[in-house]
């Protein structure tokens, strides 16, 4: 074979080589790394959680689990404004991530054994107990045991509520609402006595309204949240998981829970340490 020969048979080799790297990382098509390859990423956040996920009036995201969400799809090679953001509710997490409709959810989204039938986690990445949020004229709510003949609210495809009433108060009557800023009218407008869910979701909206609303502040779990991702895609679940630890060592992870959830008052806890599920 000529030099020419020789040239072209190399150029032709180092072409098939980038290829099959190029497609390796991209990852089998459904797969979170193809998506990214793509250089767009759809997240399910949440919209109306004051600290975690909002989208303000002038239709911007904002809070921590956004942020969590941007640093990840950065690691994995997709720049904020390649995101598109889909509002997500607790009854519809599982189903918008199975569907392929999302390809990650950070949404608050607590880690069950249940849960983990349907979708994978990556993280955790951040860690919380439940707790109670109650007006502040109702001094007599102390915890979940003082909830007999109260009215608790509850959100469809959450089990929280359902945990209070079976584990603490058996006569506690749950009232359902579709959303968590629902359940808050509710509250506000005495329809209901009390909500339980996340600690770090509650100080929010007590931090929204301090003259009206206060955080029991005696958690009666211990919780964590995850990001959300299809099954059978190991390989996305370990770029996450770097993502996540990257975030946490390089003193991201304290930079944007001091900024999001900083000024409700709520009391940070340290960051946590990233598991193989």
């Amino acid at each position: 074979m000529g030099v020419r020969g020789v040239l072209r048979a190399t150029v032709g080799i180092a072409v098939l080589v980038l290829f099959a790297a190029c497609g390796a990382d991209a990852g089998p098509p459904g797969s979170l790394s193809a998506s990214a390859a793509s250089g767009k990423l759809v997240i399910g956040i949440r919209y109306d959680q004051p600290g975690l996920g909002m989208k303000t009036l002038n239709g911007q995201y904002e809070g921590f689990d956004v942020d969590v969400a941007k640093y990840v799809a950065n690691e994995l090679g997709v720049g904020a404004q390649d995101i598109t953001w889909k509002e997500v509710e607790p009854a519809n997490r599982e189903k918008l991530l199975t569907s392929g409709q999302v390809d990650m959810m950070v949404a608050a989204y607590t880690i069950s054994a249940d849960r983990e039938k349907l979708v994978d986690f990556a993280g955790p990445y951040f860690t919380l107990g439940q707790d109670l949020l109650v007006r502040s004229s109702d001094t007599a709510i102390t915890g979940p045991q003082s909830l007999n003949g109260r009215r608790l609210c509850t959100v469809a495809g959450t089990t929280s509520a359902q945990a209070v009433k079976d584990q603490f108060a058996q006569q506690t009557k749950l009232v359902e609402y579709n959303r968590y800023s629902e359940c808050l009218t509710a509250l506000l407008a005495g329809i209901v006595d009390a909500i339980t869910t996340g600690d770090v979701i509650l100080a929010g909206y007590a931090a929204q309204n301090p003259e009206l609303l206060r955080v029991v502040g005696k958690p009666f779990t211990k919780d964590a949240y995850g990001i959300g991702l299809r099954k059978g895609d190991p390989a996305g679940k370990a770029k996450v998981n770097a993502a996540l630890q990257k975030m946490i060592s390089s003193g991201a992870w304290q930079a944007a829970a001091q900024a999001n959830l900083g000024a409700s008052g709520y009391r940070l806890p340290p960051p946590p340490a990233i598991t193989e599920r």
